[in-house]
């Protein structure tokens, strides 16, 4: 409940300060997504099922859109590979995702659930994956590479001239 929530009034801050196309958008994307598909998925699950395939068909769908949420870093883990550097992708988020799925995939073994053990197996796997990419690509700067960038700065050519230089 919380989560729809936040969700709600994120949504309502972005559609009153977007761009009116991109709201347009979003708003399309919204009233399908987050209204249209789950009512449909709600209402078809209670009127054409009937007891586990119920349960069932019920799980295999949280399953589906929880897996959709562990794989959205992909494109950033992807960025980090082909940059070789980890600015996209935050430490945090990272590490969070790590725990989460690590604590709910220890609840569903010992519980035997099935349904919170894939997705959350899935995160874990990921969330690891994402902090090996942070052991590989992290590295400061080295002094080299701060000299280097200053040199460059140095030979570019300022904006604005101060009123030294054109003095001179």
């Amino acid at each position: 409940m919380f989560g729809a929530v936040v969700e709600i009034i994120f949504l309502t801050i972005f559609l009153l300060f977007a761009p009116p196309r991109m709201r347009l958008r979003t708003a399309i994307l919204v009233i399908v997504l987050d209204v249209g598909f789950p009512a449909a998925a709600i209402l078809f699950t209670h009127f054409a099922l009937h007891g586990n395939t119920r349960i069932d068909i019920a799980g295999l769908l949280c399953v589906a859109f929880s897996m959709v949420a562990y794989a959205s870093p992909l494109s950033a883990m992807k960025t980090v590979v082909l940059t070789k550097s980890v600015e996209y992708m935050p430490f945090l988020l990272s590490l969070i995702l790590f725990l989460n799925g690590g604590v709910w995939t220890v609840y569903a073994v010992l519980a035997k659930d099935l349904f919170v053990g894939l997705p959350n197996g899935t995160g874990f796997f990921l969330g690891t994956i994402q902090l090996v990419l942070y052991a590989i690509y992290w590295k400061p700067k080295s002094s080299r590479q701060v000299e280097d960038n200053l040199e460059d700065q140095q030979k570019t050519e300022p904006l604005i001239e101060s009123s030294n230089q054109s003095d001179q």
